[in-house]
């Protein structure tokens, strides 16, 4: 809910890409930034309430399944030798065809105010639970929709619901298999969802909709036209060659890889963020460029399910648009995102900086972080650029007690903060200039209930 008219005094703020000094930081009527001054005399700051340390801007977490919070730790046991994404999956889905709307809401509540508490003040929702537990339709079709809804208004964070459309099983299959009868959609049902969350839209709620397309092994190229030509003005998202296998039934049914059969077969354009891309070549990742279209990374994901390591160098030396998520939430804090897409980087490529020095950086932290708050509003479809005049009012204070932060000069602050472990804390965040809690006990006796419902006969 936007507070408008009030005025904020930080020493120090990330602004443009670096720290600038004495910040009066000034909300709008309608929660977006009215004003960012630095370097503010004393006089000029009366009335303002001053910040107890340096302030970021909120960044947009591109891509979460807010119900695999529910199996964050709980997967790490191999039951096979060949435990891979597809093996992984198979467990995902039991927890996916278990969980309950009320559920739901709890688990979704319980990560959300997680996130906010990392620093993330707007999370990108791709939605695919639309159907009951036994794959038959909800009486209202929004039921499961609703409940993400709830959580976010309930944490105060933003959300882009995505409602996700999911037809088939693979390439060249004719529907879903039975244990993912709770995706099943058309593109009708998708962006009916869409457009209702935008009908109840308003600047008080900071909830929007776009719309996701699971993968082009879900959903067959006319359904891929048809809700890319209903979605106008909507953020559109997909996953797409995340994995090797992927990569191969693609090019078996299609003789083409998936970014390259997508740049061909579909029409892709500033609206559409592509998620993963782990195994993109520097020829479709020209393409993606040339479209505008943008690149949504999830390093602990992808490190926990041994898809890859995405192309960052070629990336940003295209200047690519991309932003960051949590995914399947086995960490919620982007700090530890950034942090591992580097050191992918390092420990592939066996060099130091990698981000600074493909992204003509002299900072590997400010070019990632940069990178990731650039990329948001694309996720998103909403203004959240960072501390700008016009976009929302979304920011959170470091606490510089951190132990990592100790005795750190503050030109080095953001290098520690996502270099130097364990993470920073931070603080007194603030959504559209309102304070929001980050901790709420009775949103965490919710979560552990449903846990305890959900994993009742593993114990």
């Amino acid at each position: 809910m936007a507070e408008g008219g009030k005025r904020f005094f930080a020493t120090a703020a990330w602004v443009n890409g670096e720290w600038a000094q004495d910040v009066l930081l000034t909300v709008g009527v309608d929660g977006l930034w009215a004003g960012i001054d630095a370097n503010t005399p004393h006089e000029a700051r009366a009335g303002a309430t001053t910040l107890t340390g340096p302030v970021l801007p909120g960044l947009v977490n591109a891509h979460s399944h807010a119900f695999q919070r529910a199996i964050a730790g709980l997967t790490e046991r191999s039951e096979s030798q060949d435990d891979d994404f597809w093996s992984w999956r198979d467990r995902m889905y039991s927890a996916a065809n278990r969980i309950t709307p009320g559920q739901l809401e709890a688990i979704a509540a319980f990560l959300y105010a997680e996130l906010l508490q990392a620093g993330y003040t707007h999370v990108c929702e791709f939605h695919y639970l639309h159907n009951d537990v036994g794959g038959a339709a909800y009486a209202d079709p929004m039921e499961m929709s609703l409940a993400i809804v709830r959580a976010a208004q309930r944490t105060g964070i933003g959300l882009t619901l995505l409602p996700t459309l999911y037809m088939r099983q693979g390439f060249a299959a004719k529907g879903l298999r039975e244990d993912q009868a709770r995706f099943a959609s058309t593109p009708d049902s998708v962006m009916r969802i869409a457009q209702e969350i935008r009908a109840r839209e308003s600047a008080a709620s900071n909830v929007t909709a776009g719309v996701a397309l699971h993968s082009i092994r879900a959903v067959a190229r006319q359904q891929l036209r048809d809700v890319a030509a209903s979605a106008a003005r909507m953020p559109i998202h997909i996953h797409i060659a995340e994995q090797r296998r992927e990569i191969e039934d693609c090019v078996a049914e299609h003789g083409q890889r998936p970014i390259e059969w997508l740049l061909e077969h579909v029409g892709i354009d500033q609206r559409w963020n592509l998620v993963h891309a782990t195994h993109a070549t520097p020829r479709e990742l020209d393409g993606v460029r040339e479209k505008g279209a943008a690149i949504v990374l999830c390093p602990t994901t992808e490190g926990n399910l041994g898809d890859g390591i995405f192309d960052l160098p070629s990336w940003l030396g295209r200047s690519g648009n991309w932003s960051i998520g949590s995914d399947s939430h086995v960490t919620r804090s982007w700090q530890e995102e950034l942090r591992l897409l580097e050191y992918s980087q390092r420990l592939a490529l066996r060099k130091r900086n990698v981000a600074a020095s493909s992204a003509l950086s002299v900072s590997s932290a400010a070019a990632l972080f940069q990178g990731a708050l650039h990329g948001g509003p694309a996720a998103a479809g909403v203004a959240l650029g960072g501390l700008a005049v016009g976009q929302r009012a979304d920011f959170s204070v470091i606490d510089t007690d951190s132990p990592s932060l100790a005795g750190v000069p503050r030109s080095h602050l953001l290098d520690a903060a996502i270099f130097s472990s364990p993470d920073a804390r931070l603080r007194d965040v603030h959504v559209a200039g309102k304070a929001v809690p980050v901790a709420d006990p009775a949103i965490r006796g919710e979560f552990i209930a449903a846990m305890q419902a959900l994993w009742a006969r593993s114990r």
